[in-house]
């Protein structure tokens, strides 16, 4: 009896063993979040301040206005907020996205026609304020509360949506502009993140009106911005109507994302059909060399969509394509204190929030596919 039991603890002991290496590998992602977020709290938190930095390398913070802009631009936080918000949903145990908030506090600008948050720290140095800023904070406010179902983040994300409905106007046929009393263009960076903050209201609060207006803006960028292979470009000028031709990845992951809402809210599988035409499009475009073409944030964004389509199209190689530039980073751009540069030796806190957001995504998808090459 004693010789037929040996087999079988051997063998117990061996599944135990390749079940604990398989699940040491399957949390990489999760540990390199955890990680890069303790750096971040470690480098660019300014903890007597209680605001972070903007960037590593004190000298290239910047002057402006008279005043040494050493701390984040809004834009950061928006980062971080969405990159909390991401990582509380892969660790339960976190309390990230509140604090966040609060740091946000020092932006708020309540000036008519609507409340908003400027680009810099009022207090400081009051400044511009830009729509798509104001739109990443309701995205990641609305994104929280259909996680948590508190109440301040839908009216967060309301007043988000209130304040961004102040840039739209007739010139051009429609759309949206990119900053406050600036009318010289509308881009897809205010545009493509309007659709989804609309249509992430009408989920909230089934308010036809909402998706109504998220389908004005969606039209009108695929008719004035959208290039013949599906991706998209950044501005047109209210002047000339001449286009300003650079192409984001984030301008394409806000409206392949939009179609995967439209998908889900219509049922109408053309924008299913359309999402996966932006998918494939931009997958050869941004990911085909195995280095990440622009920022980490940008490809954040991108990122939202390619995670939001598996739900619906049942393929990994949009997730695998953004793996090996992400991997390629992890080996090749961290150095000894955890933090990333951008190949040109940039350090900044939006990147990072951007790469915190991506690793948390990973982390998520790490516990639910295969992600082995």
């Amino acid at each position: 009896m004693k010789k037929s039991i040996l087999p079988v603890l051997l063998f117990a002991m061996v599944a135990n063993v390749l079940y604990a290496k398989k699940n040491d590998s399957s949390k990489f992602y999760k540990k390199e979040m955890q990680q890069l977020h303790s750096a971040i709290e470690k480098n660019f938190h300014d903890h007597a301040s209680g605001y972070y930095f903007v960037e590593l390398d004190p000298t290239k913070r910047e002057t402006k206005f008279g005043h040494r802009r050493e701390y984040s631009w809004l834009w950061a936080l928006c980062a971080m907020f969405e990159a909390t918000n991401e990582v509380e949903k892969v660790d339960k145990k976190a309390d990230l996205v509140d604090d966040i908030f609060k740091s946000m506090q020092h932006y708020y600008d309540p000036a008519p026609p609507k409340p908003g948050y400027g680009e810099y720290i009022v207090s400081l140095s009051r400044g511009q304020r830009y729509y798509d800023d104001n739109q990443w904070i309701g995205i990641a406010a609305l994104d929280i509360y259909g996680r948590t179902g508190e109440k301040s983040y839908l009216d967060l994300g309301k007043s988000m949506y209130d304040f961004m409905m102040t840039a739209y106007d007739t010139t051009l046929g429609g759309g949206l502009y990119w900053r406050e009393n600036d009318f010289e263009s509308k881009n897809t960076c205010s545009n493509g993140p309007g659709v989804i903050v609309a249509l992430k209201m009408y989920n909230a609060t089934k308010n036809e009106a909402y998706l109504d207006t998220a389908l004005m803006i969606y039209n009108w960028t695929n008719e004035k911005l959208q290039t013949p292979e599906g991706l998209y470009f950044d501005n047109i000028k209210t002047k000339d109507e001449s286009i300003g031709k650079a192409i984001f990845s984030y301008n394409t992951g806000t409206m392949l994302q939009s179609n995967v809402y439209l998908y889900e809210i219509t049922g109408d599988k053309k924008y299913l059909d359309r999402a996966i035409k932006i998918a494939d499009s931009s997958l050869s475009y941004f990911y085909g060399s195995g280095k990440f073409r622009d920022g980490y944030w940008f490809n954040a964004v991108l990122l939202r969509g390619y995670q939001h389509l598996l739900k619906y199209h049942d393929d990994l190689k949009y997730i695998s394509g953004f793996k090996k530039c992400l991997d390629n980073t992890l080996n090749n751009e961290k150095n000894e204190q955890g933090l990333f540069s951008d190949g040109n030796g940039i350090h900044n806190l939006v990147n990072h929030g951007g790469m915190l957001e991506i690793l948390a995504r990973f982390a998520e998808l790490e516990r639910h596919y295969d992600l082995a090459d």
